[in-house]
């Protein structure tokens, strides 16, 4: 069985074949029960948590665990907050294939899963991007949205202005011939964007739904928690909704589940899934006037698709 680490994860990947193999896994069908999420503190205080997602298809078998510890980082500056390995088998025998580095994985399939709704949902045409967050996912999704759809110019808004602009910086690296900037005036970046991709920590919305200008399409992936969220209600309530794993987001995300709450959205008002928008079971946008959302939460099935591309790269 062998072992790979992030550098042969990042190696091994990039997003143009990560989101065709995406593509053509969400198609067929797949065993994908709920992840299961276990909070560690009893009493609320803090947010660790241990995490097991299993996965399987016609060619892999594979189980994610990750932990959760948010304050690690300040404890000591050697310790992340998140800490992942996905084992992959082999379907038709059960034969162990590999461990892989479950972080990095995930940084690369988030995104990629985010480019592969966009493709389906945002605009032919969407040349300006809105990141929100400065995280290790930001860079991710420029260079992932910037793969499925004509974008040239890129901009990210940040807390912290200096982490905003590491963030252009490290784009640049990859595209340098796209226009990034440092987004210094929410609103005005926000009513001009094609493309809005939240990855946040973010407890309550970003911007007001009424910003948000005709033919946008927003990405929704920063939040976990049923009581947080990064949008607001009418951002929901009216536009076109869509998500990752149906499964997954009505059992954790407050996007959704507040305006459940609230007694002015139900979830059978949600378009589709991944899977439905991939196998043209569920059509995506309509018009180039709608507003389209899709919330992700993440999938085990692209933690799979991930591992088993690095794996058999990594053996070629």
């Amino acid at each position: 069985m062998h072992t790979l680490h992030a550098k042969d994860v990042n190696t091994a990947l990039d997003f143009p074949s990560l989101i065709d193999a995406l593509q053509e896994a969400f198609a067929k069908p797949a065993g994908t029960p709920q992840r299961q999420v276990f909070p560690l503190d009893q009493n609320g205080m803090h947010s660790d948590a241990f995490a097991v997602l299993p996965a399987w298809n016609d060619k892999t078998i594979a189980v994610k665990a990750f932990t959760y510890f948010p304050d690690n980082p300040k404890k000591s500056p050697q310790l992340a907050s998140l800490y992942s390995k996905i084992l992959i088998f082999n379907r038709l025998t059960g034969e162990p294939q590999a461990l892989v580095d479950g972080t990095s994985v995930t940084y690369w399939r988030t995104a990629a899963v985010s480019a592969l709704g966009a493709k389906y949902l945002a605009r032919e045409n969407a040349q300006h991007l809105l990141v929100f967050g400065t995280g290790n996912l930001a860079t991710y999704m420029a260079l992932a949205h910037a793969t499925v759809r004509p974008i040239t110019t890129i901009t990210v808004w940040g807390r912290d202005p200096n982490k905003a602009q590491n963030t252009v910086n490290a784009i640049k690296k990859v595209r340098p011939e796209l226009e990034i900037n440092v987004c210094d005036n929410i609103e005005q970046c926000v009513r001009s964007a094609d493309i809005i991709s939240c990855a946040t920590g973010s407890p309550t919305p970003l911007f007001p739904a009424e910003w948000v200008k005709s033919g946008t399409h927003v990405d929704l992936i920063g939040n976990h928690n049923h009581d947080r969220r990064e949008c607001d209600t009418a951002l929901i309530t009216d536009n076109e909704v869509y998500v990752d794993s149906k499964l997954n987001v009505f059992a954790e995300a407050g996007e959704l589940l507040i305006p459940v709450d609230e007694g002015v959205y139900s979830l059978d008002r949600v378009k589709g899934e991944l899977s439905q928008l991939c196998s043209s079971t569920v059509h995506g946008r309509q018009t180039d006037s709608q507003i389209t959302v899709f919330k992700t939460v993440g999938t085990a099935l692209a933690d799979l698709v991930g591992a088993q591309l690095v794996f058999e790269k990594h053996n070629s």
